[in-house]
């Protein structure tokens, strides 16, 4: 499944990259995450709880960041499994500074098999889309915020 998109940010390309990066504030942007773990240089674990229809289950994997260009870029490596049945993705990330706000555009792609396999692609792609929706809008309420 092809992800992509864009969404803009009321701060700072450098700012939004620093928060990108940041591995408490992505938890916190990560609908169901209950934690993501520094375990290596640019990596972390994660669990979190995911519903799709009526299939559900709790996730556990890897976020890896590679090609890191700041502030510019950086790719997001993603795999997950669970009972349910497993994730596998990568994604691009472009910042983009939009007279003091920055535009992230994002394209990825994204495995899915198991269960979660079978509830159809536009299930899928409006789940998706949503899980996208709710991790920018709670990322921008944290740029937003004064930094301390």
């Amino acid at each position: 499944m092809k992800i992509s998109g864009s969404h803009t940010l009321d701060c700072p390309r450098d700012r939004a990259y620093e928060m990108l990066q940041d591995p408490e504030i992505l938890a916190q942007c990560m609908p169901g995450c209950d934690r993501l773990s520094k375990i290596a240089d640019d990596t972390y674990e994660m669990q979190m709880k995911m519903a799709i229809a009526s299939i559900q289950g709790l996730f556990s994997g890897k976020i890896r960041i590679a090609d890191q260009s700041p502030p510019n870029s950086f790719r997001l490596v993603v795999e997950g499994n669970g009972k349910v049945g497993f994730v596998k993705g990568e994604g691009l990330l472009n910042l983009m500074p939009q007279n003091g706000s920055t535009e992230i555009r994002y394209d990825g792609d994204v495995h899915v098999g198991g269960m979660i396999a079978g509830v159809g692609q536009r299930l899928l792609d409006t789940t998706s889309r949503f899980i996208i929706k709710k991790f920018f809008e709670k990322l921008g309420g944290l740029c937003a915020r004064p930094v301390s």
